[in-house]
């Protein structure tokens, strides 16, 4: 007697002398014994190396909406890092308050280290009165916060021009963004120890001294004088940017139109 070899869609036997189980069989098996879901089975897609650059995102990162830049491209703000981050603002308070409010909206929580309780005050109510994100602590009052990949924080300090050092500072997923309304003797020190710095409209005495402490071009030092309200010169080791922030219209009824003097 002779073996033969089944053709080609027949049965093979196995060693017990019992047909093999089909494929739905054998998944619904691996699906008895706990192997987990078969997935969907969808034909492949694929682009050209030439088609990947239409595959952008409007935004390079997560994080706050900021404003615009020069090309009317979103600019975006990644406030909640793993590493400690120190932002400072030489500008005013208007642009500090739209950062804040706008982290709020995306579930960070704010709490803001002032003297001047009653320009932030407006916020929280208008937030809910402190139970959404948003909190006001007098200059060195700020606790703990408790921060957490979780539970990001932002600390806003608006300590006038010689901020004191403060008691917290930034941590893990914990940033820390100062205001500076002018250029003051701390802030060459803020400067060094911050990763990001933001300039607004300067007097020319100014502009010259941040060229120097931060190696602008000579274009950027002689356009600081001249910034318009809302515009922002976003700086970092290698990177500048002039960001322009606008307001939207419940921005506006809240903070009013940007303006770079309190």
């Amino acid at each position: 007697m002779t073996a033969t070899t089944p053709r080609v869609g027949q049965a093979a036997a196995t060693g017990r002398g019992e047909p093999q189980s089909s494929a739905p069989e054998r998944a619904r098996e691996l699906l008895r014994r706990g192997f987990g879901l078969i997935g969907p089975r969808h034909p492949r897609h694929s682009v050209t190396v030439d088609q990947l650059d239409t595959l952008a995102l409007p935004v390079a990162d997560d994080g706050v909406v900021i404003g615009v830049d020069a090309e009317n491209r979103p600019a975006v703000l990644g406030l909640n890092r793993p590493l400690p981050y120190d932002v400072v603002l030489i500008g005013g308070l208007w642009t500090v308050q739209v950062i804040a409010l706008r982290a709020a909206a995306t579930g960070t929580r704010v709490a803001v280290e002032t003297a001047r309780a009653q320009v932030w005050m407006p916020m929280v109510h208008a937030m809910g009165g402190g139970q959404n994100g948003m909190a006001v602590y007098d200059v060195g009052r700020v606790p703990p916060l408790g921060a957490s990949a979780g539970t990001p924080v932002l600390v806003v300090r608006d300590c006038g021009m010689r901020p004191p050092r403060g008691r917290v500072v930034s941590g893990p997923w914990q940033s820390v963004l100062t205001l500076l309304p002018y250029v003051s003797p701390v802030a060459p020190r803020l400067l060094r120890q911050a990763r990001l710095v933001g300039i607004q409209r300067v007097s020319p005495d100014e502009a010259t001294e941040l060229g120097r402490t931060m190696a602008l071009t000579r274009a950027e030092m002689d356009s600081l004088p001249g910034l318009s309200d809302g515009l922002t010169l976003w700086c970092t080791d290698r990177d500048r940017q002039y960001v322009m922030t606008q307001p939207t219209d419940a921005e506006t009824g809240l903070l009013g139109t940007p303006r770079r003097m309190d």
